[in-house]
């Protein structure tokens, strides 16, 4: 089943049956995260997200349908994904209550309050965690360890843009691509702004936090 996976990170496969992981918001990023991780062959993914499906939101979060409007975005996530050997499971109580025992917490909200709770949970927990972020033809990445969240200084009174559904795909994909070298046991930089600018020629950029 994971042939493909092993020709390229050999026994470091290995490492994925015993990890567990939450996504925090289970829109556009999670929608892309979740899917791409859920047949890499991971021990549980936990999707957590209050949220129901509005017909403004399926263009950019691919898994849902009209026939979906009105359910919660977790439960319809959680069951879509559910198609190889990973226990799947959503939430949607609050963050706070969480008590799962897992490796890497990865961002897929919107919401800067609910990322400044995963911050604090995660560095209670002493758990790494993956900030992600897509504004217009913009997009943010970073894999936090020892930095906090609050070097951003970012408040949520502002007009957010509008977002493209390849930008989301493409910005998810980065989020996913370091979540799965990270469980792999494979070499990664903490702390590291990826920076992914689109609104002219594409061009990535990183910073060292």
């Amino acid at each position: 089943m994971f042939r493909r996976q092993i020709e390229l990170i050999g026994d470091n496969q290995k490492e994925f049956k015993n990890k567990s992981v939450l996504i925090v918001g289970a829109g556009g990023l999670g929608n892309v995260v979740a899917t791409e991780l859920s047949c890499i062959g991971l021990k549980n993914i936990y999707i957590m997200d209050f949220d129901e499906i509005e017909i403004h939101n399926i263009h950019r979060q691919f898994q849902f349908t009209k026939s979906d409007i009105g359910e919660k975005k977790a439960k319809v996530l959680a069951q879509k994904i559910d198609r190889c050997e990973t226990n799947i499971e959503c939430f949607i109580d609050k963050f706070d209550s969480f008590d799962k025992e897992i490796n890497l917490i990865i961002d897929c909200t919107d919401n800067f309050e609910v990322r400044e709770k995963i911050d604090k949970f995660a560095k209670n927990s002493n758990i790494p965690w993956l900030y992600s972020s897509v504004e217009g033809w913009i997009g943010q990445v970073c894999l936090f360890k020892e930095k906090n969240l609050d070097i951003f200084n970012i408040s949520n009174n502002y007009k957010v843009a509008g977002v493209m559904p390849a930008m989301v795909g493409l910005v998810g994909s980065v989020e996913a691509m370091l979540a799965t070298k990270y469980l792999a046991g494979l070499e990664v930089e903490f702390d590291k702004l990826i920076y992914i600018d689109f609104s002219k020629s594409f061009k990535v950029s990183e910073f060292g936090l």
